[in-house]
């Protein structure tokens, strides 16, 4: 193993240098941070749709899921795999499809088994991914990944003023409460002054130490719950999922629910192409390569099947780690194994998973402001990239204008019931499609790129 410090150039940019171990585990589990909140909102969702029985088994299968996942994505397996520093997760994009489903009658069987034929059906778009890259350049990866950092932003806003994804009478403080965004912007601050001051470690997981430092200011300032305080003292130290939910193939649910799946498939990919185009360049400077793109879409195709025969819903890339590989400038893919064999363990040990749980809320929004900003970024890099020429810029305005005016929208109205799409002129299935920023921006921006030449502006 090398003496050099990660800080050296040679270094940050190389996937198969191992830093020394304590600097390698508190950047694996400083990526863990920074998915955590959201790997476990996804399946809180859902379960909250099919029973808040399967709350905790369906968080804990998701913990164990991730880190299947991402080690499938930074190991390998023979073609399949990225063997770039990606991390895994519970994807976002299928929470208001799944949910939708799921009240409509669909059983989590009929999920987990539709998971797996959109599992396969993107391995079969990977392998084909080189051919069609060129309709997917930087220009339109660069556009999803701004809006995937765009969109995220939010939440990073929500959770430093104290409750995230969660309702009010949750938090320990209200909504908002000058308590929370002092605490957020306190670990904004904290992780400023390392990276900038910080030798070595202390710079490069200064996003990990400086949640590290805000949860233990928050411990006795009294903003840590209670409740979640005492989840801690009452969960098992080891402990595997108790239920298996089965798998459904045949029913009618199941067969819609396949044909939503591969829909979902393409819009996965476009956002995987952006996030491991977005790891690359943010850390390397460079794209991705064929055979990394090609091996990453498998990856998440297979993830995801694999992980569906155990409960896992389906898993891709995560874009909150994007935006920290563009802030350490670390590639190296053993760091992010790493963190993924801490998501297997927490896993397996609920109470430590319930530790992580109980993070404060605004803790966590001051990393993520810093963390999903740095996303936009490197998507803005990706733009740069291909340079700022009059129809590279309509093209920017048009996608991110239509797929981040419809997102805004229906943000500001859905809580009371309408949104941009009228749900009698669309079928209910369709609708998150047409108000998901992503993938309205990702699929404008390709169509534009495919069909405006150079010289047409």
């Amino acid at each position: 193993m090398s003496d050099q410090d990660t800080t050296e150039p040679e270094n940050l940019s190389d996937t198969e240098y191992m830093p020394p171990l304590p600097q390698a585990t508190a950047l694996g589990i400083q990526h863990v941070l920074a998915m955590f909140a959201g790997n476990i909102t996804v399946p809180l969702l859902i379960a909250l749709a099919a029973g808040p029985q399967y709350i905790n088994v369906l968080i804990q299968i998701a913990l164990l899921a991730a880190g299947i996942a991402t080690l499938i994505q930074t190991i390998g397996i023979g073609p399949v795999g990225s063997r770039l520093p990606v991390v895994q997760g519970t994807s976002f994009a299928y929470v208001g499809i799944l949910t939708a489903a799921i009240k409509g009658g669909a059983t989590l069987a009929a999920v987990f088994g539709a998971t797996i034929v959109g599992g396969i059906f993107q391995v079969i778009l990977g392998y084909f991914i080189p051919q069609i890259r060129k309709f997917i350049p930087p220009i339109v990866s660069g556009v999803v990944v701004m809006t995937i950092g765009f969109t995220l932003l939010p939440v990073g806003i929500k959770y430093s003023a104290g409750c995230g994804a969660y309702p009010a009478p949750f938090c320990k403080n209200g909504f908002g409460d000058p308590s929370n965004w002092g605490m957020a912007l306190f670990v904004i601050i904290v992780t400023l002054l390392l990276r900038k001051y910080g030798k070595g470690i202390w710079s490069a997981a200064s996003i990990f130490f400086g949640l590290c430092i805000g949860y233990i200011v928050a411990i006795p300032l009294g903003m840590v719950n209670d409740k979640k305080i005492a989840a801690v003292g009452k969960a098992d130290w080891i402990g595997l999922p108790d239920q298996w939910f089965g798998l459904d193939f045949t029913s009618g649910q199941a067969i819609a629910l396949m044909g939503l799946m591969i829909i979902m498939a393409f819009i996965t990919t476009i956002e995987t192409v952006g996030d491991i185009s977005g790891i690359t360049m943010g850390g390397a400077n460079r794209e991705p390569t064929d055979k990394e793109l090609k091996g990453g879409i498998m990856a998440d195709g297979v993830g995801s099947a694999i992980v569906a025969l155990f409960g896992g819903l389906p898993n891709t890339s995560y874009s909150q780690n994007v935006g920290l590989i563009s802030y350490t400038k670390v590639m190296s893919r053993h760091v992010v194994s790493i963190g993924a064999v801490f998501l297997i363990l927490f896993g397996l040990m609920p109470k430590l998973a319930a530790v992580i749980g109980a993070l404060p809320q605004p803790v966590l929004g001051g990393a993520s402001v810093v963390m999903f900003g740095m996303i936009a970024s490197a998507g803005m890099k990706l733009v740069a990239h291909s340079g700022f020429s009059s129809r590279n810029m309509l093209i920017v305005a048009v996608s991110m204008g239509l797929g981040l005016g419809l997102w805004q929208v229906n943000q500001l109205t859905g809580g009371a019931g309408f949104g941009p799409i009228p749900p009698e002129s669309f079928a209910a299935w369709s609708i998150p499609l047409f108000v998901s920023g992503i993938v309205v921006s990702g699929l404008v921006a390709a169509l534009m790129n495919a069909f405006m030449g150079e010289e047409e502006i």
